[in-house]
């Protein structure tokens, strides 16, 4: 499967940070944290990436323009103009980067990205929030439950979507953001069906969490994937430091990878 993330936002909670980069390429350990994203999905053998681009988006593509060579070991011989590579741990990836706008909502990037993904399923997170989630398992529960859409649902108290989830894992309600006690909320990390793009009707206006998520709970085409292991979306400076913390510790929970 191939594997969309959502690059486009401006992030202005993560201020001044975000002021003159975009949030996926906030640094974590010296890495983005759109890096330790694609690590994870990779570490499950998905290594086919199409990136949402938006708010100085050129500077993701000036990263991966560079990426092998600042991954690798390399002699540079200035005189003869040539480059010899010794070794290299740069990832076996392959990367599209598609600007999808500056204001673009969320479903309205997928939407703009639809002519790379063919008609096979593909998986769709955000870029700001890391986990140690099994991709693997998630990808085996979409197959397994036939439905358009899966997501990985994770339960804390709330500032994201609430997904009111059934014992065989149908979800009967979605609402974004609600006031409440802890709940199962939108963690990410989906799982769809080409048929998703019905539901994105209203061009680059679509809210993904919004409209389609709502209706595709109310014609019981999407289901969750209960996460209870680690999980952090980075929305805050204060969040980043935490997430900044646990790298330090060498031993992050989101790390599976070598």
């Amino acid at each position: 499967m191939k594997v969309v993330i959502l690059c486009g936002g401006r992030g202005t909670r993560m201020e001044p940070d975000t002021a003159t980069i975009p949030k996926p390429m906030v640094e974590i350990g010296g890495k983005p944290i759109l890096w330790h994203i694609m690590m994870l999905y990779s570490h499950y053998g998905f290594h086919e990436f199409i990136l949402c681009l938006g708010y100085r988006g050129y500077l993701i593509k000036e990263y991966f323009s560079h990426y092998f060579l600042h991954m690798s070991d390399v002699t540079i011989d200035i005189m003869n103009s040539t480059t010899n590579v010794h070794t290299t741990t740069s990832a076996p990836w392959k990367v599209t980067l598609v600007d999808t706008g500056p204001g673009t909502m969320t479903g309205g990037r997928l939407r703009r990205v639809r002519s790379y993904l063919g008609d096979e399923p593909f998986m769709m997170t955000y870029g700001d929030g890391v986990g140690d989630i099994n991709i693997r398992q998630l990808g085996d529960c979409h197959t397994q439950r036939k439905k358009l859409a899966t997501v990985t649902v994770y339960q804390t108290a709330g500032r994201f979507g609430v997904l009111d989830v059934g014992t065989n894992g149908a979800i009967r309600s979605f609402l974004e953001k609600p006031h409440g006690e802890a709940s199962w909320i939108n963690a990410g990390f989906f799982v769809l069906e080409p048929a998703v793009f019905d539901y994105l009707a209203r061009g680059d206006a679509t809210i993904w969490e919004r409209e389609p998520l709502e209706n595709l709970a109310r014609d019981g085409q999407l289901v969750a994937y209960r996460h209870t292991g680690f999980w952090k979306c980075m929305d805050t400076p204060r969040e980043r430091a935490e997430l900044e913390e646990l790298w330090d510790t060498k031993k992050p929970p989101w790390k599976l990878w070598k």
